[in-house]
Formats: structure tokens, C-alpha cells, sequence
């Protein structure tokens, strides 16, 4: 049994699914908190406290401009092998286009668990005979990122005003910098119990919703697909596949329960890499070989759900 953390974008796009109205009245700031607990079927888990706030910006008249601001989010989340905290600022311009910054910071810890070693922290080097090692300690160094992004939104019901008229579309591009302070250049690491093929440089991130909101209480039903590229050099990557994209694809229902709790279920998919060679769980991976006539493969990935409180 594998154990991992509960991450992945696909749990920050959650925030973003909510209809877009044109309220009548703008206080000038706004504040609001709210707790999360994911968990998944790996399994995994991890809390989160989130203070969000809003100031009016460069606000108009017209539907595309009249909510237009600014929104702060700082966050501290916790998980069995990590501890972390995030800060994003998100400028909303035009209705149908946000531009964002943000960053995380955060560091972990090992821990043994039901005969499996779970990596919060860590490099993931080659011993001599050739299988993945690994090598850290608890705090032994700091985990962060750094991000820019851009994304456009759509709702039919700007066109077509109607409770049930909410046909919803949103695509987010991102690049970011990842590092972890004890690793060199072109050494790799783990971060959250994770494949441990990370390295300290730029990636790319893209995401895709289309979605359906309803008035009801499944308020939401949609398809996600994500998508993450490493943007760093390593020497030889081709040979285990290292330039090629990650997919992740997600059926997403959102739930209403309460007027201040609301659920999410996620039933997502991965690519993964096929190799030629048999025994390629038994090498490091930069000494497994991809099959390069058939070199990825969907592969069913968790049902993931996420709790959220507005406190």
C-alpha cells in the first residue's frame, strides 16, 4: 500500500466554481474564512484554514466590470508528513478574465506507517545498485513556489440570463518555480509523499473546466483536465520519459449542504508512463526505459473529497 497527500490544482480550481453575479450593493472590503478537510481513497488527508479578502478595484457600470477586484487568500494547511502556507492575489479586470501571483512555503517530515515510509521531505538518489533511495530529514531544508498565471471564464448565463442557463467554462495557464533549499541543481526530491521526481526549476501548468450549475442542491457538475510540464533540464530525460506532459483528468460534483458547508467529489485519471523494462518498479527512475511505441497509459488515480466550512 502507497500512501500519498491529498495536492493537486484540480482542489484549487474548486474555489473558482461558484456563479458569477452582479450584486446592487458594494461594501469596500470584504473578509471571509473558511476550513477544508480533503481526503481520498489512496488514502490521504489534509486541513486547511483559509482567510480571504476582497477590495473593490477599477470597478464600471457595465456586467463585465461592475464586480471587478482585487482578492487576497492566505492559507495554513497541515498533513500528516507536511506544513505549509500559501499566499495568492487574484486581480479580476473583466469579468471574463482574472490575471494571479501567489506562493507557497512549507517544510516536513518522515514518517513509518503500517511497514510503509512516507516521504514529507527529502532527496530521492540512486544507490549503488541502482534502486531509488532515499536520503533527508525532518526540516532539513524548505519546500516552495512561486507562481504567475492567467485565466478566461465563461458563463452562458451572461448571454442568456436563467437560473438554469449557468453552461460554465474556464481555462488557467500557469508558470512556477518550484524548489526545495536542500536539494543541487539537478538533484531530485519529494515533496508530500509524492513519485519524488521533482527538481528545483520552472514548470508549466494548464487547466480546462466545462461545467454545468444548477440551483439545486448538486450545484455544480463538470469535467476538469490538467496538465503539467517541467520546463528544467535534466541530462538524458528522454530516456524515461521526463519531457512529456502529466494528465490528469476529473469528473467534479459540487454539493451545497448547508448554507455554510458544502462538498466536492472528484473521480479523477492519470497518465503514466509505460517501460520496456520488467522490472522497472525495482530502478530509479532515470534508469527505467520508456516504451516509445506506446508510452503512456490512463490509469485510474482516487476519488477525492473535499470539505468546506465557511467559518
Amino acid at each position: 500500500m502507497r500512501i500519498h497527500i491529498l495536492r493537486g490544482a484540480a482542489l484549487t480550481v474548486l474555489a473558482w466554481i461558484v456563479p458569477w453575479t452582479v450584486s446592487a450593493e458594494k461594501p469596500p472590503f470584504s473578509s471571509s474564512r473558511e476550513l477544508s478537510l480533503q481526503i481520498s481513497s489512496l488514502p490521504e488527508a489534509k486541513l486547511g484554514f483559509t482567510q480571504r479578502l476582497t477590495f473593490p478595484l477599477l470597478q464600471g457600470t457595465g456586467p463585465l466590470t461592475a464586480d471587478n477586484n482585487i482578492a487576497l487568500a492566505l492559507t495554513a494547511e497541515i498533513s500528516p508528513v507536511s506544513l505549509n502556507v500559501l499566499a495568492e492575489t487574484v486581480w479580476t479586470p473583466a469579468a471574463f478574465f482574472n490575471l494571479s501571483a501567489g506562493g507557497r512555503i512549507g517544510s516536513g517530515w518522515n514518517v513509518h506507517l503500517l511497514g510503509q515510509n512516507l516521504y514529507g521531505i527529502g532527496l530521492n538518489r540512486e544507490d549503488g545498485s541502482g534502486r531509488a533511495e532515499h536520503s533527508g530529514a525532518a526540516f532539513d531544508g524548505l519546500l516552495w513556489k512561486v507562481q504567475t498565471g492567467a485565466a478566461l471564464q465563461f458563463d452562458l448565463a451572461a448571454l442568456i440570463p436563467g437560473d438554469w442557463h449557468h453552461v460554465v467554462a474556464r481555462t488557467y495557464h500557469e508558470i512556477n518555480h518550484r524548489g526545495y533549499t536542500a536539494a543541487a541543481s539537478g538533484e531530485s526530491w519529494y515533496y508530500e509523499n509524492d513519485d519524488g521526481e521533482n527538481c528545483n526549476g520552472f514548470n508549466y501548468y494548464g487547466n480546462l473546466l466545462m461545467g454545468y450549475q444548477m440551483p439545486v442542491f448538486l450545484t455544480m457538475a463538470g469535467f476538469l483536465a490538467e496538465g503539467t510540464l517541467y520546463l528544467y533540464d535534466t541530462p538524458n530525460r528522454t530516456r524515461w520519459g521526463d519531457e512529456k506532459m502529466h494528465w490528469v483528468f476529473s469528473a467534479i460534483f459540487n454539493f451545497t449542504l448547508t448554507g455554510n458547508l458544502s462538498a466536492a467529489l472528484l473521480v479523477q485519471c492519470k497518465t503514466r508512463r509505460n517501460y520496456q523494462n520488467a522490472n522497472w518498479e525495482d530502478l530509479y527512475y532515470r534508469r527505467r526505459d520508456i516504451d516509445r511505441s506506446n508510452p503512456l497509459r490512463l490509469t485510474f488515480y482516487r476519488a477525492a473529497v473535499v470539505m468546506t466550512c465557511k467559518l
